[in-house]
């Protein structure tokens, strides 16, 4: 039987984040609803923090309401504290069946930049909103960024990923999704970095997120599937990267790994062609 790999599809969410303008909800929901038909599983649609600070993902309730229902395909949005949460109930989340995604970083630079606090105390503050969504049976998924390097920090010891992964698994089961945010790493790095948390924590639990900016992710997703990785997070058209950490443009575009996927005789139940759309539209909305 085929190896199957499973795509996490981040664009509309942190593809569309990094752009220079906010992007309409009817092209939003038009980008997401072509992605729905291609037959992913998971894409993540918009987040729930302040508009203020990140004015490209306003409207995301709006984003939500007019979304496509397909069988087996998951929406998620990214709620980062309760004031999100609050946002997300409102917005029918619970009801309309989304997952939440969560987020903290493995270096204490870049936490005390993008969050303010220290990264103990993101895990802290992250607490009643992952209880919340448990009572409520939302799905929850974590992410920890600055895997390899960190733009203030320097370099990321493994330890520091493996103690990340452990206080978000000690919130709750959830699947982690490991970022390397600036795009600095390599084969060599990531291998380093996988084998110490897949001591803690199996391959089966874990994603690859990788930003091209080094132009070494499909590398780095080779050695991610070598060290039983199964799972990777991608952005049509290569969309976007992270507002807030300087000189990380650059998701790695779904039509590239899809590519790679198939050439190394992975499954993923994706269609290529109907991505191969969506990576057009998705350019024209930069």
């Amino acid at each position: 039987m085929t190896d199957y790999v499973r795509i996490h599809e981040v664009g509309p969410r942190d593809g569309l984040q990094n752009e220079p303008r906010p992007i309409s909800v009817a092209k939003r929901v038009a980008l997401v609803s072509l992605l729905a038909r291609a037959g992913l599983r998971d894409i993540e649609v918009g987040s729930f923090v302040s508009p203020a600070w990140v004015p490209q993902m306003a409207d995301t309730d709006q984003v939500m309401a007019q979304l496509p229902k397909v069988n087996g395909l998951r929406y998620a949005v990214l709620v980062p504290n309760m004031k999100g949460w609050q946002g997300f109930k409102a917005a029918g989340g619970v009801a309309g069946g989304f997952d939440i995604a969560v987020f903290i970083s493995a270096s204490e630079g870049f936490s005390q930049s993008n969050l303010n606090c220290s990264v103990a105390q993101s895990v802290a503050n992250l607490a009643p909103v992952v209880q919340a969504a448990k009572a409520e049976g939302v799905g929850i998924r974590g992410y920890v960024s600055c895997v390899i390097d960190c733009p203030f920090d320097g370099p990321t010891s493994p330890a520091q990923v493996v103690d990340a992964v452990g206080m978000l698994h000690e919130l709750a089961p959830m699947p982690v999704s490991l970022g390397d945010t600036l795009g600095h790493g390599t084969p060599e790095s990531v291998t380093r970095m996988l084998e110490a948390v897949c001591k803690a924590v199996p391959p089966a639990q874990l994603a690859g997120h990788f930003h091209d900016t080094g132009g070494r992710a499909l590398m780095n997703i080779e050695a991610s599937l070598d060290l039983g990785l199964r799972a990777f997070d991608t952005a049509v058209g290569g969309l976007g990267g992270c507002p807030y950490a300087p000189g990380a443009p650059g998701n790695v575009a779904t039509e590239a790994v899809l590519d790679l996927l198939t050439r190394l005789g992975y499954e993923t139940g994706v269609d290529a062609a109907i991505i191969a759309q969506a990576a057009k539209l998705a350019q024209e909305l930069r």
